[in-house]
């Protein structure tokens, strides 16, 4: 049996499919959970559950529908231990994603960061932006 894809999303990439379901970054999201998996882990949840709590994003989607949304992420992504710590992202709050990409055997991480694309690939782990990712059927 052969593995599913997984797939690393950013933090932004994940808030933009929230509230603008048919952006770019809503249509990979919504691409990737039909092709494979998407992965998960404890530091990238924290920063999503911190950002989407934010009062800014009331005005977009009441605060009970981003739980919600977080709560069927969690349920539907595979959560991952990450395995190594790294340091190797200009802007080093962007390293969760590289060592979640590495920890899960991602297929890819799907970014629209420069800090995180500028590194494509890393460690043979493609780093797409949303377009890319809509672009390539083998990503």
């Amino acid at each position: 049996m052969t593995r599913r894809e997984r797939y690393v999303f950013d933090t932004n990439v994940i808030v933009s499919a929230l509230l603008f379901e048919q952006s770019k970054p809503g249509q990979a999201f919504y691409a990737a959970l039909e092709r494979g998996e998407l992965v998960l882990s404890l530091p990238v949840v924290k920063e999503l559950n911190d950002v989407l709590s934010r009062p800014k994003f009331d005005r977009y989607v009441f605060r009970e529908e981003r739980e919600r949304f977080l709560g069927l992420l969690l349920h539907e992504s595979k959560l991952v231990d990450i395995t190594e710590q790294l340091h190797a992202c200009r802007d080093p709050n962007d390293d969760k994603f590289l060592e979640l990409a590495i920890s899960a055997e991602a297929t890819c991480l799907v970014s629209g960061d420069d800090d995180l694309l500028q590194l494509n690939p890393f460690r043979g782990i493609p780093i797409v932006t949303p377009e890319e990712f809509l672009a390539s059927s083998s990503v």
